[in-house]
């Protein structure tokens, strides 16, 4: 979206006039930057809608993962035998730090992949770059995160697991959830204007994601070789990963894991640029 200011000759007033853009788009992150404001009062709007008429309020943010935790454990480590393999702790813990990047992951594209459909009324009666609504829904999800954070620090206090050295690379990998977080729900919410199928994509693309993640099983159970590598380009493989190994610590991530990297930068400058170039069509069509 570019700008132009025109003066007449009979009014001091400008006139500011906005015309879509052309051909290949810039990202716009320094226009995105001078509405930080906006981003940050849409933040916030859409965590107290969240909890706005909640029960039990932001008590769900520990009630979520916690009870998934206590089901994992149940029906995969004491029915199914499945452990935490080298990592070497409680599976309750295991599992709580694989479902805390994940639940942030999962609610992001939740949330953000129909943001701009429930923003319809703001998109078309005024301008502001886009981008601002699902990122605001992105960021949405951070107080939960941040109180599992809190939740966990319990959980490990109490099953006597103290976290390593790595864990000062914990907000590196954190920064890497939201990444691709954001870059997968741009391509949804972008795409979600265009083709309303995909609100009964969503949930089922998050239920499959789920399973070739490593939340509940460790990364040492996935195959060796070619099946390895298809594995590790699922953006989320390298985030659990780095994250149990920020906080459990053993082996660093290897090679593999900078493929998981990559494939999630790739992921979000692809998004990034498929948004911005749709952009100009959401006020059309939303």
């Amino acid at each position: 979206m570019t700008t132009d200011v025109q003066s007449d000759q009979h009014s001091e007033k400008p006139t500011l006039v906005i015309e879509p853009s052309k051909g290949w788009v810039r990202l716009g992150l320094r226009e995105l930057w001078q509405y930080r404001e906006l981003l940050y009062f849409l933040t916030w709007r859409n965590i107290l809608v969240r909890y706005k008429q909640a029960v039990l309020g932001v008590l769900w943010a520990v009630l979520n993962p916690v009870i998934t935790m206590v089901v994992f454990t149940v029906v995969f480590n004491q029915l199914l035998g499945v452990s935490s393999g080298s990592y070497g702790v409680p599976y309750a813990v295991f599992t709580f730090t694989g479902l805390l990047p994940w639940n942030l992951f999962a609610g992001s594209l939740s949330s953000a992949g129909s943001s701009l459909v429930g923003s319809s009324d703001l998109i078309t009666r005024v301008y502001f770059p886009r981008l601002v609504i699902p990122s605001s829904a992105v960021l949405s999800t951070l107080p939960d995160f941040l109180i599992g954070i809190g939740v966990l620090a319990i959980l490990m206090a109490a099953y006597g697991v103290v976290p390593t050295w790595n864990i000062v690379f914990l907000p590196f990998f954190v920064l890497l959830a939201l990444v691709a977080a954001l870059g997968v729900s741009l391509w949804l919410s972008a795409l979600y204007v265009l083709y309303r199928d995909v609100q009964y994509i969503i949930p089922f693309l998050v239920q499959l994601w789920f399973f070739l993640t490593p939340v509940f099983y460790p990364t040492s159970s996935i195959p060796t070789g070619w099946p390895s590598v298809f594995y590790n380009l699922n953006p989320m493989t390298g985030v659990v990963g780095g994250f149990r190994w920020a906080l459990l610590g053993q082996r660093a991530p290897g090679s593999m894991f900078w493929l998981s990297v990559a494939m999630t930068l790739l992921v979000f400058v692809g998004g990034l640029y498929y948004f911005r170039r749709m952009e100009r069509v959401f006020a059309d069509v939303v």
